[in-house]
């Protein structure tokens, strides 16, 4: 008998049965939902006291109010939820030993782990922006309520720092699915997400003066100030602050990918 052949097989192929595999899956779903579902709750919650902070607040605190930035803060739990997305795009495929078969539909390593890293950039980026428009929305019209400034997508930087924070999340996810390739497991690979968005920079303080360079590049850190309005003086350049953090999360792709094709499985 001869070997099965994969000659016709084409990237769109490939990527087709990846976005199959996804979408059957009901942690996907479960994912997805709970992502819009707890991230809006936060934002609610968040929202409905944040006009009594502003009546209370100081001269100087209220020259620094930014409610799109009090309304986007719901990023820093959803990152987790979309992270979780990212990661099982790979391991649930290690978990219930499917992985070999996908190998064998597709022997070109490097076009399935890039059709699940097209994939998990679309799915993700699509889902964060509409969390993150669903956010802002829902926050501000929580503000006019309560008889204190708010924001319109109109002004100066709120659409581009809604925007920012809908890449960010993408961003993230993409981290997600490079940990799981090398991981190969979930619960590992969050542990690994978990100490890098929120461990990490929590420590920063503890670090060497060297090494405080790399909270300017730093998921919840550096990167995330792109989803501010009023400037940050201690990140001036926010945008070039997230580029920083997707060429680090680029190396991880790479690494993700050399790893994939080195190894047997």
């Amino acid at each position: 008998m001869s070997a099965p052949t994969t000659s016709g097989v084409t990237f769109a192929h490939t990527l087709r049965a990846e976005w199959i595999k996804l979408r059957s899956l009901r942690s996907t779903w479960y994912t997805l939902v709970c992502l819009f579902l707890v991230g809006l709750g936060i934002t609610a919650v968040s929202m409905s006291s944040a006009g009594q902070e502003y009546k209370t607040a100081t001269a100087a605190e209220r020259q620094t109010w930014d409610p799109t930035n009090l309304s986007l803060t719901t990023y820093i739990v959803a990152q987790l939820i979309i992270g979780v997305l990212g990661i099982v795009v790979v391991t649930s495929e290690y978990a219930t030993g499917l992985m070999q078969t996908s190998l064998t539909a597709t022997p070109r390593r490097h076009r399935l782990l890039a059709a699940k890293v097209v994939l998990a950039a679309a799915v993700t980026l699509v889902a964060g922006q509409v969390l993150m428009f669903a956010a802002f929305l829902l926050g501000q019209a929580l503000l006019t309520t309560q008889d204190v400034p708010y924001a319109r997508l109109g002004d100066p930087g709120v659409l581009a720092a809604v925007a920012g924070g809908g890449l960010y999340l993408s961003a993230i996810a993409l981290l997600a699915v490079g940990l799981g390739t090398i991981m190969r497991a979930t619960a590992g690979a969050l542990a690994t997400l978990v100490g890098i968005i929120f461990l990490v920079p929590g420590m920063a303080g503890l670090f060497p003066s060297a090494f405080q360079g790399l909270v300017d590049f730093w998921p919840t850190a550096g990167a995330a100030a792109v989803l501010a309005t009023v400037p940050n003086p201690d990140f001036p350049h926010p945008w070039l602050n997230l580029g920083g953090m997707c060429l680090g999360v680029a190396a991880v792709l790479v690494s993700a990918f050399v790893v994939f094709r080195r190894r047997d499985v």
